[in-house]
């Protein structure tokens, strides 16, 4: 049985964070132990901070999914 294509995303901001050197370090010390980029890290914990302060979006969509993507994605 072929499986329904995935649902489009909308397309991901980009932003430009200043950070002090030591935060950046620890960051990619945490997001490296997580195995996770430190874009990766700074998004989950921006969500975890929304989420907690009840501010997340109900329609914010999903993490994108970590890893080397599927080998039929263009």
């Amino acid at each position: 049985m072929p499986q329904a294509p995935p649902p489009e995303r909308a397309p991901r901001k980009a932003v430009l964070l200043r950070l002090d050197p030591a935060v950046h370090d620890a960051l990619a010390r945490w997001a490296g132990d997580d195995l996770r980029s430190v874009n990766a890290q700074i998004e989950l914990l921006l969500r975890d901070a929304l989420r907690e302060r009840g501010r997340l979006p109900h329609d914010a969509g999903p993490l994108p999914r970590r890893g080397r993507p599927p080998a039929d994605s263009p």
